[in-house]
């Protein structure tokens, strides 16, 4: 018998999003007998207790009994319980500085973790994850915050509408005025943000005719690997070689920075991959960009004036072009900033049934099983252990 708990958020601010809907748990115990869920005391999920017991799910404070504990955002160190296996997203495994003390306690208390982001497909591909509602709700609220600042038009709140299909109602009618809209990325973040510009009327164009031409109407354009990338010495682009040797490639985003007048940003970064800009590129007459959602939000990464999360209460500020410092959102001499972490929250309901379909088509059966190649990749720690994929985390997961 595979006991799973569905523990309560402890992240503050506290996320909403669940792994597994109410349908589908129900769907669960109906179909699988050798599985049973459990949902954990939570005022704050998207789904109610009573929704969870009316599908017949039992709901109570204690997981002990529990052989899996499935949350979403990393688990505060108080809510640990010892020798659980956890899933989660655990944003460790670029040596994030703020969760380090977390990793630590679960190596202390022989913890399994498997972390969502660390489940992929055979070619690399993520196989679960909520980047497309991600890339829905930045590409809304970059767009909402550049006609914020023009009054040109004005889009409502997505956690106002709290639902994809009644988001879509609220464009009809509306018209968006000429402008350039860059789109980064080619994973689900992206898809979610093409959804969006195909609802919002914005045409797509080729790069060529977005650097060289003057359009009567609003156009993107999307940039992957090969328009954004080119190797230092031969001038050519190598997806294999980029994701081995990013550092032996340039980004050619600039030329692009004087022809945009929104960057909605969807690429994958680490450290060694170089930014679409840099800060002092900003300064230049010719940088046109003036609102920017970092929907992939990496504090100082690919966009370099990412200074910081925002809030989906908050979720626009500025960074002045010759200070570089943090202001209030909308001023003259400003670049406007969307970066918040949690973006799917504001559609939760959505997201979680998406998230749910995702794990029990393609990895839950594994969980049964006792055990998968796949899983064994995004395991980063088995039984406190650091697992053989992610020894370069030894230090990180070290003494204090």
């Amino acid at each position: 018998m595979l006991k799973i708990g569905l523990i309560r958020e402890g992240k503050v601010p506290c996320d909403s999003r669940v792994a597994l809907t109410p349908a589908q748990c129900k769907w669960l115990h109906k179909n699988f007998k050798d599985i049973r869920v459990t949902v954990q005391h939570s005022a704050s999920r998207c789904y109610s207790d009573k929704e969870y017991q009316l599908a017949g799910i039992p709901v109570q404070e204690d997981m002990s009994a529990c052989d899996v504990l499935m949350g979403i955002k990393e688990v505060p160190v108080s809510m640990l319980i010892d020798g659980k296996t956890y899933f989660f997203f655990s944003h460790t495994k670029k040596l994030q500085p703020y969760n380090r003390e977390m990793i630590h306690a679960m190596a202390e208390k022989k913890i399994t973790l498997i972390d969502y982001e660390c489940l992929e497909h055979e070619d690399g591909t993520r196989i679960i994850g909520f980047g497309f509602f991600a890339g829905i709700v930045g590409a809304h609220n970059g767009m909402m915050a550049f006609g914020n600042r023009t009054n040109l038009f004005h889009l409502q709140r997505v956690y106002e509408v709290n639902s994809f299909q009644k988001l879509i109602h609220t464009y009809f009618g509306l018209k968006v005025p000429v402008i350039k809209v860059a789109v980064t990325g080619s994973g689900r973040v992206a898809h979610g943000v093409l959804e969006i510009m195909n609802l919002l009327g914005i045409h797509e164009v080729e790069a060529e005719d977005y650097l060289q031409k003057k359009f009567t109407y609003p156009v993107y354009v999307h940039l992957k690997g090969g328009d954004l990338y080119a190797h230092k010495q031969t001038g050519l682009y190598n997806r294999n070689d980029f994701h081995l040797h990013p550092v032996n490639y340039r980004c050619k985003f600039i030329d692009y920075a004087g022809e945009t007048d929104i960057l909605l940003n969807g690429i994958y970064w680490n450290r060694d991959i170089p930014r679409l800009f840099e800060l002092a590129d900003m300064q230049a007459s010719s940088f046109s960009i003036t609102t920017i959602a970092d929907i992939t939000d990496d504090i100082h990464g690919s966009v370099p004036c990412n200074l910081g999360e925002s809030t989906i209460a908050e979720p626009v500020y500025g960074v002045d072009k010759n200070t570089f410092e943090r202001t209030a959102p909308y001023l003259p001499n400003s670049v406007d900033v969307m970066a918040v972490g949690n973006l799917p929250n504001e559609l939760p309901r959505d997201a979680s049934r998406y998230f749910g379909e995702q794990l029990i088509k393609f990895v839950l059966e594994d969980v049964r099983k006792g055990g998968s190649e796949t899983l064994n990749k995004a395991t980063i720690l088995k039984a406190g252990i650091l697992n053989s994929p992610y020894d370069y985390m030894r230090e990180y997961v070290g003494a204090l």
